[in-house]
């Protein structure tokens, strides 16, 4: 059993996430975080923030990683995998540079990297990675040594994440009328990205026409969609669909928006709609607000009988499947033949983002890939 939950080299994980506020004084602050660099004036940020003043200028997602980290922290113990867990966010408190110094001067020098987005694009990926670049250049800049970091592959395809995910919808199905039950269709939603986002998305080989992201995206609802009608018995209509989008009107982005295909599901004689946020680890904001206020306010104006489906967020499952993939990534660093866990067509993802993987618009150093300046 000890050679199963060897987690060396590692000698920590890092949980890292987006951040959010956590009072109504913390939301234009946070947003002037998430928008540096953009000059968006301070009057337009209150206007964007109304959607966390709706919900006392808390955004759910601090506390969901809290519940996580504790979810993390009790499987790794009740398996006997000594490995502290740590926090840090890109946007608010705690941040990341914080963290990574507090685990330096704790004395961790490789740490692996989990951040709470389960699919191949820039802003999923390589910005985080980007962020863990500017972190130890800070580090550095401080005289710490330098510890090296490694960030666990995509997840979207494990079991851990989609089995929750598969007994939510099939949770929000017995939740539907009766006489509608049946003849439900199946939302699958995700972050929208703007379409040269997309394409570039994942490494060289896999862009254009929606690059990876889509491609792991439609995995994933496959795999639910099947998992559904082999425990239903009944064969339902699916699309993947969009939400959350923010930039420019002139500037494409993946659609259908919810919004939309809630109108069009309804004027095609839908007798009712189950919305799964595949693209999301937890209820975070642009699920409580996109979906269950926007979207749900869109159906409730259509009369078309809807629900949404649970993510995954501190489900003991996801917290097993992250074990899993330290202790895989871990044998994998030892040199030890390791088959990876995933499901569906496209298999396991690379554990080291390849040069040219996620592109950025304005190059910037990235670390934990192949093209890290901290090897």
């Amino acid at each position: 059993m000890s050679d199963l939950l060897d987690a060396t080299p590692y000698d920590a994980l890092l949980l890292l996430s987006f951040g959010g506020p956590e009072g109504p004084d913390d939301v234009v602050p946070f947003l002037e975080n998430v928008t540096r660099g953009r000059g968006i004036p301070k009057e337009r940020l209150k206007e964007v923030g109304q959607h966390y003043f709706m919900f006392g200028g808390v955004s759910p997602i601090n506390d969901q990683n809290r519940a996580l980290l504790d979810a993390l922290r009790k499987d790794f113990a009740d398996h006997g995998l000594d490995l502290p867990v740590y926090w840090g966010n890109r946007n608010w408190a705690p941040y990341l540079t914080d963290t990574l110094r507090e685990m330096v001067r704790d004395g961790h020098r490789r740490i692996l990297v989990l951040a709470t987005s389960a699919y191949a694009s820039y802003s999923g990926c390589r910005q985080y990675r980007e962020n863990l670049a500017d972190a130890l250049a800070a580090l550095e800049s401080e005289g710490l040594e330098l510890p090296k970091l490694d960030k666990l592959r995509h997840y979207f395809n494990h079991p851990g994440f989609l089995e929750p995910m598969i007994d939510g919808v099939i949770r929000s199905l017995a939740d539907l009328p009766e006489e509608v039950r049946d003849g439900a269709h199946l939302a699958f939603c995700t972050h929208s990205i703007p379409t040269s986002a997309a394409d570039t998305s994942g490494p060289v080989e896999e862009h254009g026409d929606g690059g990876a992201y889509v491609r792991q995206h439609l995995d994933v609802a496959r795999l639910i969609a099947d998992a559904v009608r082999e425990r239903t018995g009944v064969d339902r209509p699916w699309q993947l669909v969009y939400q959350s989008r923010s930039g420019a009107p002139h500037i494409p982005w993946l659609e259908p928006d919810i919004c939309d295909h809630l109108e069009e599901r309804h004027a095609a004689g839908a007798p009712a709609v189950v919305m799964a946020p595949i693209g999301f680890v937890s209820d975070h904001m642009e699920v409580i607000y996109d979906l269950d206020t926007e979207a749900s306010a869109k159906a409730e104006e259509l009369g078309l009988p809807v629900r949404r489906s649970a993510t995954v967020g501190d489900d003991p499952r996801f917290a097993a499947a992250i074990r899993e993939l330290v202790l895989e990534r871990a044998a994998t660093e030892r040199g030890q033949d390791v088959t990876p866990c995933a499901l569906g067509a496209l298999g396991a993802s690379h554990d080291l983002c390849p040069v040219g993987c996620c592109p950025a618009r304005t190059p910037h150093p990235a670390a934990a890939g192949a093209d890290s300046p901290y090897a």
